[in-house]
């Protein structure tokens, strides 16, 4: 039988369930612990933007990311508040953003309905899909044992992952490998928006970092650790082919397969010293 869920857990529920074990049921049910996965529904002036499915904890991690990672504001003094409403149904997210920032975004106007592991669900152009990023101005090395410590720790501190197994997890530590911050959440975009999230709020440098994640490197992740300003993603699965295009444009070194002390290298390969 599981421990008992500390009560200040909101990312995660508990549930009866039937075992099956060497192809046999046992008798009774016994409880578990699965991740929750909400609808976040992400409101900017009052205008509704975005709905994804999320695990309901860092939200406001999770709307400032978002609204970095997306270009919707320039940075976190663009933010004036963040309201969380919840509902019968999800919780709202309302974020009050500058005047400046609410005509850009009318401007580029989308709608998104998002699910899990989905990260450019209902975007409406081809343009809005590939939109430029900045490319990474840091051209610092990185050793790659500071890279394999950050993916070390970053395993080690999957709180949520290490109850439910459900979850992904995004870290971001420094150039030496010290993990300082770690988010999860049921969706591997959402885990990475809270983490760019945190860093923001809490005034951190993170172009001097590294950022690591517990799931494949798809276009968007890229897309995202550009926008945040790091140089280097580290992923423990595989990227995909836009996603190694982005990284060669936007001078962001991209690992893969971070395994053990084994990884490849699909960008910028100059930056890793060993």
């Amino acid at each position: 039988m599981p421990p008992p869920l500390p009560s200040s857990r909101s990312d995660c529920a508990q549930v009866q369930v039937t075992r099956l074990r060497a192809g046999a049921l046992e008798p009774g049910a016994e409880p578990d612990y699965v991740a929750l996965e909400t609808p976040v529904a992400l409101e900017f002036n009052g205008v509704s933007h975005a709905t994804m499915l999320a695990t309901p904890a860092d939200l406001e991690d999770f709307a400032v990311g978002f609204s970095l990672s997306e270009g919707i504001i320039g940075g976190i003094g663009d933010v004036r508040g963040i309201d969380l409403l919840p509902q019968p149904d999800g919780i709202v997210v309302q974020v009050e953003i500058s005047t400046a920032c609410e005509v850009r975004l009318r401007s580029r106007r989308r709608a998104m309905a998002g699910r899990t592991g989905c990260g450019l669900c209902g975007v409406e152009t081809l343009p809005e899909v590939l939109r430029p990023v900045a490319p990474v101005a840091n051209p610092a090395p990185v050793s790659f044992q500071a890279v394999l410590a950050a993916m070390r720790d970053i395993r080690a501190r999957q709180a949520l992952h290490d109850i439910t197994g459900a979850t992904h997890a995004a870290g971001w530590a420094g150039a030496e490998g010290t993990v300082a911050l770690v988010r999860e959440d049921v969706g591997r975009h959402n885990a990475l928006d809270k983490l760019v999230g945190a860093l923001a709020r809490q005034g951190v440098r993170a172009g001097d970092g590294i950022l690591a994640v517990s799931s494949r490197a798809s276009f968007e992740m890229v897309q995202k650790t550009a926008a945040a300003g790091v140089r280097v993603l580290a992923a423990v699965s595989a990227p995909t082919s836009l996603a190694i295009r982005l990284a060669n444009d936007a001078n962001v070194t991209l690992l893969g397969f971070l395994r053990g002390d084994d990884a490849t290298l699909y960008s910028h390969p100059e930056r890793i010293i060993t």
